[in-house]
């Protein structure tokens, strides 16, 4: 433990790294609160373009997706139906029998 507040005081300064202050005028330090800002702000609509793009791009993607679904239905259904009349007929052929 330190002796005294002043042994503390030099030994912190020799052995802690330094460290650098800057002093500036409060005009130049809102320039520099002005242009942060202004960065953040620039940041946040370029993130919502991108978010808005990846947005799109991936409705456009599923609604593809969809009509492709949808064709493939079409072209089922009628093949179901072909295929039920069929075994109607079978049916109808074996009761006659």
């Amino acid at each position: 433990m330190y002796a005294s507040l002043f042994d503390a005081l030099v030994a912190d300064s020799f052995l802690s790294p330094m460290r650098t202050v800057y002093v500036v005028s409060d005009s130049h330090l809102e320039e520099i609160r002005r242009n942060q800002r202004q960065q953040e702000l620039d940041n946040l609509e370029t993130s919502r373009k991108r978010l808005e793009e990846t947005y799109q791009s991936r409705i456009k993607i599923i609604d593809e997706r969809e009509h492709e679904l949808q064709e493939e239905l079409k072209a089922l259904v009628p093949a179901q139906k072909k295929t039920d009349l069929a075994t109607e007929e079978t049916k109808k052929c074996a009761v006659k029998v």
